[in-house]
């Protein structure tokens, strides 16, 4: 049986909650919204067999530090590089899902000397959004990226209403609307009650001016390292409404895509037995940093 360890750690200015499990090459999980590192509970077991495996909850999320500013990607990805130096790992293998998703872009992109192989899951890169926003299509699905940006407003209409909040964005965003339910629902809302939670994800949102002028000034550099890009076939936000294999062929140079079927925006929730197999495929041959020679 798999030994999964919880610590805390300060790291970039801020308390990091991380979940470790596993010896050997390092594997690092990143959420994206409205989860926490909970979301990775199948994933964690399996590849902590072969693989360390490091689970952060994201700044702002979980047990995490949730503090007024600093939610832009690149900082946010500097949070994970800090993270690194604390526990001495100089190169990682990185997942993201979501928000996730654009921390480890922005990461893969600002350390490449540390990423070894990138997956993103169920994203569409910042920039991309923006260029192609389509408001009478995509106005249904992306309205979250508006609606968070408005100050305290959002925060009044959640407080006290998070259970309905989260069903109706699970619901909405799996392919079996049941997908989510149960302990691990109560596991979700639990966390957003707690005292700053809701505000912590939304900051997320409002650094969005910021994580496109980011994304804008290093759109012609390609993310150099193997990457595997999967996404729901079902989900109205990625897969039905954009060319993913095209979009992150933009992305990256050495590029794998999978669109998983009857699934929505959340594969490792949703088909929890395929994303293992797809993401040990895509590791296998990771050995982690070889250990520098001394003079």
């Amino acid at each position: 049986m798999t030994d999964i360890s919880n610590h805390t750690i300060e790291a970039n200015g801020i308390r990091q909650h991380y979940i470790e499990a596993g010896r050997g090459a390092p594997v690092v999980l990143l959420h994206g919204f409205p989860f926490t590192n909970f979301t990775w509970r199948h994933q964690i077991p399996e590849l902590a067999k072969q693989y360390r495996v490091i689970a952060p909850d994201l700044r702002g999320y979980g047990e995490t530090d949730k503090p007024v500013a600093g939610y832009d990607k690149r900082n946010m990805a500097k949070d994970l590089r800090e993270l690194m130096r604390k526990l001495d790992i100089e190169k990682i293998a990185l997942v993201g899902h979501d928000r996730g998703a654009r921390v480890a872009t922005r990461f893969a992109k600002d350390y490449p000397d540390a990423t070894d192989r990138l997956v993103v899951m169920d994203n569409v890169p910042t920039r991309i959004i923006a260029r192609d926003f389509n408001f009478s299509k995509m106005a249904k699905t992306y309205w979250l990226f508006l609606f968070h940006l408005k100050l305290d407003l959002p925060e009044i209409f959640i407080s006290g209403r998070e259970e309905q909040w989260l069903r109706h964005l699970f619901s909405e965003w799996c392919y079996n609307p049941h997908a989510i339910s149960g302990p691990a629902f109560e596991t979700y809302v639990a966390a957003y009650r707690s005292p700053g939670a809701v505000r912590g994800a939304l900051a997320d949102y409002r650094a969005n001016a910021d994580d496109l002028a980011q994304d804008l000034a290093d759109a012609d550099v390609k993310i150099a390292c193997p990457t595997l890009s999967i996404w729901g076939a079902e989900f109205d936000g990625v897969g039905k409404a954009f060319d993913m294999p095209a979009i992150w062929a933009e992305m990256a140079s050495d590029l794998s895509t999978f669109a998983v079927p009857r699934c929505g925006h959340v594969p490792q929730e949703e088909h929890p037995d395929l994303t293992n197999n797809l993401l040990l495929e895509f590791l296998d041959g990771w050995a982690g940093e070889r250990p520098r020679q001394s003079n």
